[in-house]
């Protein structure tokens, strides 16, 4: 009888270890690790370390010639559009003089020297250079593009990650669109966003199932803003089971057929 006890003991504990769970649960601060994420990256001006392609023309493009010096080298970044098919993002080279904002916020800038862009953006930007340029050329224009701006997607997306943006203007479906969209398991009914300006942390929930967002400030996405999709009921609850659970219950299933035999025998 001692031996059928024992038999029982293990069936039991086989059973128990079948049914342990852990509650792998990553993302319960996630409104803490995106607000870190956005106080790391965030900026709404020109900073330290970004990337300007800055190109004057004007009706008589050779006088703006010694406006389009390269005082850097052209450069090439992965150029990210929303995906229509399964195709990787493809590297494409951006033409144009490429500045790099030093360390004091500043950029070299040919005739006219350092320009600095503190407290600038594109916009403001574009303005003084045209003021500045106006004195050598009638009516210059000037684009730049702002070729190292980025946003992060997290959560329950096809690909998370950070995307850089070279035309500096992304919408939030645009952003979506670059991460392959929300899985079957992403709420998309309170989808995160994290956005830093001027020191100042904003986080909006977006309900993407209503029209009533396009008109949001969220709508269209700034520097660095951090999305997160969150994960539904079905996704949590898949989560917390023990990744193990198929190994105890084909353990418990070896155990119950030895046992069998051996009562078997025992009986015989």
């Amino acid at each position: 009888m001692s031996l059928k006890y024992i038999i029982y003991g293990a069936i039991s504990l086989a059973m128990f270890s079948c049914a342990t769970k852990q509650d792998i649960n990553y993302m319960k601060d996630i409104d803490g690790i995106a607000l870190e994420n956005s106080i790391k990256n965030s900026r709404v001006d020109f900073q330290p370390g970004d990337q300007l392609i800055i190109t004057v023309s004007a009706k008589d493009m050779d006088v703006v010639k010694p406006f389009n010096q390269n005082y850097a080298s052209s450069t090439t970044i992965t150029q990210y559009s929303i995906p229509s098919s399964n195709n990787l993002p493809q590297q494409t080279p951006l033409s144009g003089p490429t500045y790099n904002i030093d360390t004091n916020g500043d950029i070299i800038f040919p005739q006219i020297g350092k320009v600095s862009t503190k407290n600038e953006n594109i916009e403001t930007l574009r303005a003084k250079l045209t003021g500045l340029l106006s004195e050598y050329v009638k009516a210059p224009i000037v684009d730049i593009k702002l070729i190292n701006f980025k946003v992060s997607v997290l959560g329950e997306v096809t690909k998370p990650g950070t995307y850089v943006i070279p035309d500096g203007n992304t919408t939030l479906f645009g952003a979506l669109g670059l991460a392959g969209d929300l899985t079957a398991f992403g709420v998309r009914n309170n989808v995160l966003i994290v956005r830093n300006i001027d020191g100042q942390i904003s986080k909006e929930r977006i309900d993407l199932t209503s029209a009533n967002f396009i008109n949001s400030p969220y709508y269209y996405l700034k520097q660095n803003d951090v999305i997160y999709v969150q994960p539904n009921a079905n996704r949590e609850k898949a989560a917390r089971v023990d990744p193990n659970t198929g190994l105890y219950i084909s353990v418990a299933s070896v155990i119950a057929s030895i046992t069998v035999g051996i009562l078997a025998l025992i009986k015989n």
